[in-house]
């Protein structure tokens, strides 16, 4: 078994999928491996669809069934060389709409942040829409402060891109770069090197929950209430895509569900 997960470490380098994708397909395959025990090496139709059906059975998100599917298709056909099609279609994605936070509650989150580098994290992560990932993964060099921009390298699925700094940040970041090495992460951790995303995560949900807001948000919650907000201000929704670094402008387009203006402006019959 770590013979075929060793080869597949290997192959997933090779083609630079991000240390992320390369540790879940690996758990994901290896949990796979434990389930077929023998005949590994023959595609086994059924024995998968069993496997994924357990996985839903202990109700796994659809999204991380299609997790597992997609790193046994890649371990036969990149790994193994077998080309016969696995057709197993993909569970359906689930259509929840993002929780967005308003721009009240996104100010009470930062007036609940007492240590500034933090306040910067968060206030800079919703300014710009990051992820967490590339949030705490930020470095000097990336930060263009005339421009006001960030080149973000080798963001999700390994593609560069360009988003926006907000211009009422720009004196703070001034100073956090100042006399500072390119190379040197923008948010250092107090014990040196950058923070994780753990931490960052941390700082948002405590901020949450001091502020009071009931709603079900997470770090991600930033992102998604970065790309709401520009298109209430009417900024079109390629524009939007572009910032977020979304393949396919679908995507994007589940965030004009909840700026809707249509239906918010509909009165309840009560």
């Amino acid at each position: 078994m770590q013979k075929y997960l060793d080869q597949t470490e290997q192959e997933l380098k090779l083609r630079n999928y991000s240390p992320k994708t390369i540790k879940s397909y690996l758990a994901c395959l290896a949990e796979y491996l434990a389930f077929q025990s023998s005949d590994i090496e023959q595609i086994n139709e059924e024995k998968i669809k069993e496997f994924l059906l357990r996985k839903q059975a202990k109700n796994y998100a659809p999204q991380t069934i299609n997790l597992y599917l997609n790193a046994i298709k890649f371990f036969y056909q990149q790994v193994l060389k077998v080309y016969k099609k696995i057709d197993i279609r993909f569970a359906k994605k689930s259509k929840k709409l993002p929780v967005v936070l308003s721009r009240q509650e996104i100010g009470q989150i930062l007036d609940n942040i007492k240590n500034s580098k933090h306040k910067l994290l968060i206030a800079l992560s919703y300014g710009a829409g990051l992820r967490v990932s590339e949030a705490v993964t930020l470095k000097v060099r990336d930060i263009q402060l005339d421009e006001l921009t960030i080149h973000l390298k080798e963001a999700k699925g390994n593609k560069d891109r360009l988003t926006i700094i907000p211009e009422k940040l720009q004196k703070e970041l001034y100073f956090l770069v100042s006399g500072r090495d390119g190379g040197d992460y923008l948010f250092e951790s107090e014990r040196g090197g950058r923070l994780t995303e753990r931490t960052a995560q941390m700082i948002f949900a405590k901020a949450l929950a001091k502020s009071g807001i009931k709603k079900d948000a997470s770090f991600h919650s930033l992102r998604h209430s970065f790309a709401t907000h520009l298109l209430e201000n009417g900024t079109d929704v390629r524009y939007v895509q572009e910032l977020l670094g979304h393949a396919n402008i679908r995507t994007t387009q589940l965030y004009t569900h909840v700026t809707n203006p249509s239906i918010r402006n509909i009165k309840s019959p009560l």
